[in-house]
């Protein structure tokens, strides 16, 4: 854990001290080491036998999490709104 913080906090610092530079080839780099991240995940979860005969069940999980959390995005926004702009008499 304070490893990764370290890192941060060091990529931070670095990034303050040569931000007059320009690093316009870094987001090209950040995509592949994230890409090769990805990859690696994939053989991972591939590799494990619980996971990939759970991925059924994982997925239902996520799917129905997943829809309840853009639903109750949706009706904090919408009571949000409400809140915001019908109260006040406004006719929009």
């Amino acid at each position: 854990m304070f490893t990764v913080i370290g890192c941060m906090l060091g990529g931070m610092t670095i990034g303050f001290l040569f931000r007059k530079w320009k690093f316009s080839w870094i987001s090209k780099i950040i995509t592949l080491f994230i890409w090769g991240l990805l990859f690696l995940l994939g053989l991972e979860v591939g590799g494990n036998s619980q996971i990939m005969e759970g991925l059924a069940t994982l997925g239902a999980e996520a799917f129905i999490i997943t829809l309840a959390c853009v639903l109750g995005s949706c009706i904090f926004a919408w009571g949000l709104w409400y809140l915001l702009y019908k109260r006040k008499g406004s006719k929009e």
